[in-house]
């Protein structure tokens, strides 16, 4: 893979996340085996994927294929907006954990933030109700990072 920049950038953790990522959004759960696994063929070992690609099953194909051990390849997901509150984002990402058919993702993220619109009468509360279960994740060791996308 060419070099276009850092290998790698510090999160706040002090963990280290591997750059360049590749990206599977738009990619059909059938084709996403085939891609992630000439991704990580060309040396990407960051995988991006999200609920709402409604790809991670065949990214988890791709990584029980692969032929490397878990700890050399960092995966992100993302929790979908129709997932807000403590028991749903705990709920959406255990989902995510087994469709990839991983122990851990090495970071997870509220695809977007609750908003006035969806909630208008208590968006601030779902969203603290959501970040408490992100750091519950965090905590449990089902997560390695947690962060909000957009």
């Amino acid at each position: 893979m060419p070099n276009y920049g850092p290998k790698s950038f510090l999160l706040a953790d002090g963990q280290s996340i591997p750059a360049p990522g590749y990206g599977t959004w738009q990619v059909d759960d059938q084709t996403a085996k085939q891609c992630v696994e000439e991704a990580i063929k060309a040396g990407y070992r960051h995988i991006d994927t999200a609920a709402a690609y409604k790809n991670e099953a065949g990214v988890g194909k791709a990584i029980a294929s692969c032929g490397l051990n878990r700890d050399e390849l960092f995966i992100t997901s993302k929790c979908w907006n129709d997932h807000r509150g403590y028991d749903q984002v705990k709920a959406a990402c255990q989902q995510s954990l087994e469709k990839l058919g991983l122990e851990y993702l090495g970071l997870y993220l509220l695809h977007w933030p609750a908003n006035e619109v969806q909630y208008p009468d208590n968006w601030d509360e779902i969203n603290q109700d959501s970040w408490r279960a992100m750091i519950d994740l965090y905590k449990e060791g089902k997560v390695k990072a947690i962060g909000v996308f957009n």
